[in-house]
């Protein structure tokens, strides 16, 4: 009885310690892009890298000022047998027993101006022999003023002083540009987290309607009301969506991995990153640009943000779809819109290009419709047709421009493009006067 106590309180104690082993850590985006920016490998490597800089800036600064330098001797002791040619042609030898200190103070600077060196030294040297009837000797040079300058060779210290300045700004440069990507990379697995966290929130969803859903027909085919084969299909979506649900936790799992690796948070932490919540931001009006596509030609205009896109075009279209597409969005979405809306056998030109280079396309329904896909790169090789088509007049870009500016206003232009999307269509730099 007394063991199965002992048991029991052990159990009782190491139940708590398990179910804390992990800690649960809300986080948001800046506090994300904080830790990345201060415990992140890539943080620490820039920041390093700018200290580095920064001292063999401080280095270079530092031979350009006058340097102090003292030199000396500790008390030297030699003793020593020296050979001597006597008058009659013999040699003899005489013995050395001496105690020595030397010492010299100097001042140098460096003359970036030819690469030489002057220097201002003094100096004392102090001998003493021992033995009996020793004599001291102490010898001093109080002033020597020395020029040395390099004939040939090149200049190192006029060099330097021209190319570490731009060194050390172009450290700090770089310094600035690896914080950005350190930013941008936490942002990226913030928000890769975040997206795996949603998956998996659908995924479980998508199991618990999919087994809802088989439980319901097993029901209905012992009444006969659906046929075995409709049972199998409703059991392989079943199936389906608990695969799905494995490969959304273990998506999870790989996004917590990279974003705890990244903030250098330990293993016992699981992240759990909280919805940035909407910024505020200039709003584009679409209308302007639609009713400038009305002026150049366009029969039909859509605003997306208003309607549904698919419908106005089967609408448009009869139900039948469009002969051709062309994407220049690059987005999953637009994409998506398009192959919905192509007639079948048609063909649909991608010229927009994603930012991650990814997306998840509907495949099924091309290769139901039997769509023909072609892409362009960047408008590759057309340079000469553009240039030609406005010169010859077949296109008319005055109606398009709707802002000059002079070329002294460059700023100018380039802020009205950013913060004022909705009133600049096209904005063109004048380099002579005329318009």
């Amino acid at each position: 009885m007394k063991k199965k106590s002992i048991l029991f309180a052990l159990a009782a104690v190491c139940l708590p310690l398990a179910l804390s082993a992990q800690k649960e850590r809300e986080i948001t985006l800046n506090e994300a892009i904080a830790m990345a920016r201060i415990q992140s490998v890539d943080a620490a490597v820039a920041l390093n890298e700018l200290k580095t800089a920064y001292w063999e800036f401080r280095t270079f600064r530092a031979d350009l000022l006058p340097e102090v330098n003292l030199t000396g001797t500790l008390p030297n002791y030699n003793k020593s047998y020296s050979s001597y040619q006597n008058s009659d042609g013999s040699y003899g030898f005489v013995r050395n027993n001496t105690l020595g200190l030397t010492g010299d103070l100097s001042i140098d600077q460096n003359i970036w101006l030819t690469g030489g060196k002057l220097s201002l030294t003094s100096s004392l040297d102090y001998i003493k022999q021992l033995g009996a009837g020793g004599d001291r000797h102490f010898m001093s040079v109080p002033v020597t003023l020395q020029l040395t300058q390099p004939i040939f060779g090149v200049n190192n210290i006029k060099w330097n002083r021209r190319i570490e300045p731009v060194r050390y700004a172009e450290a700090k440069a770089a310094f600035i540009t690896a914080t950005e990507e350190v930013t941008m990379r936490a942002i990226t697995y913030y928000f890769n987290l975040l997206l795996a966290k949603e998956n998996l929130g659908t995924a479980k969803q998508n199991q618990t309607n999919a087994d809802h859903l088989y439980e319901v027909a097993l029901a209905k085919r012992k009444m006969g009301q659906i046929s075995e084969n409709e049972l199998l299909q409703l059991k392989l979506s079943a199936l389906n969506a608990k695969a799905a649900l494995t490969e959304a936790e273990s998506d999870l799992n790989a996004k917590m991995f990279q974003l705890r690796a990244f903030l250098g948070v330990g293993e016992d932490e699981v992240l759990n990153p909280v919805l940035p919540e909407a910024v505020d931001g200039p709003r584009m009006e679409y209308n302007q640009g639609l009713n400038k596509a009305l002026e150049l030609g366009a029969d039909y205009v859509i605003n997306g943000r208003q309607k549904d896109v698919l419908k106005e075009i089967m609408d448009y279209t009869g139900g039948v779809g469009c002969d051709l597409g062309i994407e220049t969005a690059g987005s999953q979405i637009t994409t998506t819109q398009l192959i919905k809306a192509a007639k079948k056998g048609s063909t649909i030109v991608l010229v927009g290009y994603s930012t991650s280079g990814e997306m998840s396309l509907p495949v099924g329904m091309l290769l139901d419709k039997e769509l023909t896909i072609k892409t362009v790169f960047r408008y590759r090789n057309i340079y000469p047709i553009a240039i030609e088509a406005i010169a010859s007049g077949k296109i008319d870009i005055k109606r398009i421009v709707s802002h000059f500016y002079e070329f002294d206003e460059i700023q100018e232009a380039l802020d009205a493009c950013i913060d004022n999307k909705e009133e600049v269509v096209k904005a063109i730099i004048c380099i002579n006067t005329g318009k």
